[in-house]
C-alpha cells in the first residue's frame, strides 16, 4: 500500500464510528497546509501558507529553515482551518486525522506528523499516514469523482516525475519515472541559470508566453522503449547553449526549454495511456500547473477520444485536501496507523496491481 502502518491506533475507542470529516495535515516541503474534507470529496476548508519568500533568496529550499516555519506555522494554520469548518481546537466534528508521513524533508515531514499523533491521542480519533504522491492522486477525486477507470497519472513536481496507472482508488501500477532530474527540478534549475530565480516553474511559464519555442533544437530525451523520463542532458544543453550565446533572449530560450520538456511529457503521458486503454489522462502535481502542458494534454486527449482531467491549480501544488481525501479512502477501508507511526523521507509509492 503505502508505508503506513496498519494497526490500532490509541483512538481504538472511536473507530468503529462512520468516518465523515477528515482533517489532513501536510508539511512535507515548503508549505504548511491543513484541510478538512467530508466523505473524502467535498472541501469544507483549505489553508496553505506558504514559504516562497523565505526561500526565494536562497535560489530553492533550504530544509532547516523549511522545519523551523513549519513549526511557527503549523498551529495558527490548523487553527483557521478547523474554525472555517466549525470545528475548534477540541476536534468537534473531526472524525479521523490524515498526515504526508513521506516522501519528503525529513525535519519537515516530522513536524506535521508529531502534531498529527498528538491531536489524535487528544482527540480520540484514528490516524492514518498519507503518501504524499498517492495524495496527488486523489487531487483529482475530490474536483471530479466519478473519473472513469483505468486512467493514467502524469505526476510531475520539483522532486518527481512519474507515469501511474490508476485501475480504482488504492490500485496503482508505477508504469515510468524520471532517471535522473525530476521536470520541476529541472524549471528550477534552469530558471536560476537564467536569471529568473525562485520558484522557476512559474517563472519560466510566464515570460515563454513572449518567447519563440522554436528558436532552440533542445533535445528530447526518451530513454529505452518503456515510459521512464530523463531531463538531466535537457538541462545541461541549455546552460551551454546560453555559454555559448550570452546575449540569447531569455524568453526565447524559456520558450524552447518549455517546449522540450512539454513535448518529452505528453509524449510518453499519451503512449502510456494509449498502452492500457485508459479513458482519461490526469494530470498531478506542482508542474501540472503548467499552462503549456495543460493545452497539451487537453489536445491530445481530444484528438485520442479520452478523458483529459486538469486539477485547479490550487490543487496540483502541495495542499492538504489531498491528503485528508487519500486519509478519508483509507480509513472508510480500515487502515489505521499506530502512535508510533514514523516520518520516512524516501518513501515510495509502491505498485499495488
Amino acid at each position: 500500500m503505502t508505508g503506513a502502518a496498519s494497526t490500532t491506533t490509541a483512538a481504538a475507542a472511536a473507530g468503529d464510528r462512520p468516518i465523515r470529516r477528515v482533517l489532513g495535515i501536510e508539511t512535507s516541503c515548503d508549505e504548511t497546509a491543513a484541510a478538512v474534507v467530508e466523505d473524502g470529496t467535498t472541501i469544507v476548508s483549505s489553508v496553505v501558507s506558504s514559504q516562497i519568500d523565505l526561500h526565494a533568496r536562497y535560489g530553492g529550499v533550504v530544509p532547516e529553515l523549511a522545519g523551523r516555519a513549519h513549526v511557527e506555522l503549523l498551529t495558527p494554520v490548523l487553527a483557521d482551518a478547523l474554525e472555517q469548518a466549525g470545528s475548534d481546537h477540541t476536534g468537534r466534528g473531526i472524525d479521523g486525522i490524515a498526515v504526508t508521513h513521506g516522501p519528503g524533508l525529513i525535519g519537515s515531514l516530522l513536524v506535521g506528523v508529531a502534531e498529527a499523533k498528538a491531536l489524535s491521542m487528544v482527540w480520540g480519533v484514528p490516524l492514518v499516514g498519507v503518501n504524499h504522491l498517492e495524495a496527488h492522486l486523489f487531487a483529482s477525486l475530490l474536483e471530479q469523482p466519478d473519473l472513469g477507470w483505468p486512467l493514467v497519472v502524469l505526476l510531475v513536481s520539483g522532486g518527481h516525475t512519474m507515469l501511474i496507472e490508476v485501475t480504482a482508488p488504492g490500485e496503482y501500477r508505477l508504469m515510468g519515472g524520471t532517471i535522473d532530474d525530476a521536470a520541476g527540478e529541472a524549471f528550477d534549475k534552469v530558471a536560476r541559470f537564467i536569471g529568473l530565480g525562485y520558484p522557476g516553474g512559474p517563472a519560466i511559464d510566464r515570460i515563454s508566453a513572449q518567447g519563440d519555442p522554436t528558436a532552440y533544437a533542445f533535445p528530447r530525451s526518451m530513454p529505452g522503449d518503456g515510459y521512464d523520463f530523463s531531463f538531466s542532458g535537457l538541462k545541461t544543453s541549455v546552460v551551454n547553449r546560453v555559454r555559448k550565446e550570452p546575449d540569447a533572449s531569455t524568453a526565447d530560450v524559456a520558450a524552447s526549454f518549455q517546449e522540450a520538456v512539454v513535448d518529452v511529457l505528453v509524449t510518453r503521458a499519451r503512449a502510456a495511456a494509449a498502452d492500457v486503454g485508459a479513458r482519461a489522462l490526469c494530470l498531478a502535481g506542482g508542474v501540472a500547473a503548467n499552462s503549456l502542458l495543460r493545452a497539451r494534454v487537453e489536445q491530445v486527449c481530444a484528438d485520442d477520444g479520452i478523458g483529459a482531467f486538469l486539477p485547479s491549480r490550487a490543487l496540483c501544488t502541495d495542499n492538504a485536501a489531498m491528503v485528508a481525501a487519500a486519509g478519508h479512502w483509507r480509513l472508510h477501508h480500515g487502515d489505521r496507523s499506530r502512535l508510533d507511526l514514523a516520518a520516512d523521507a524516501n518513501l515510495r509509492l509502491v505498485s499495488t496491481v
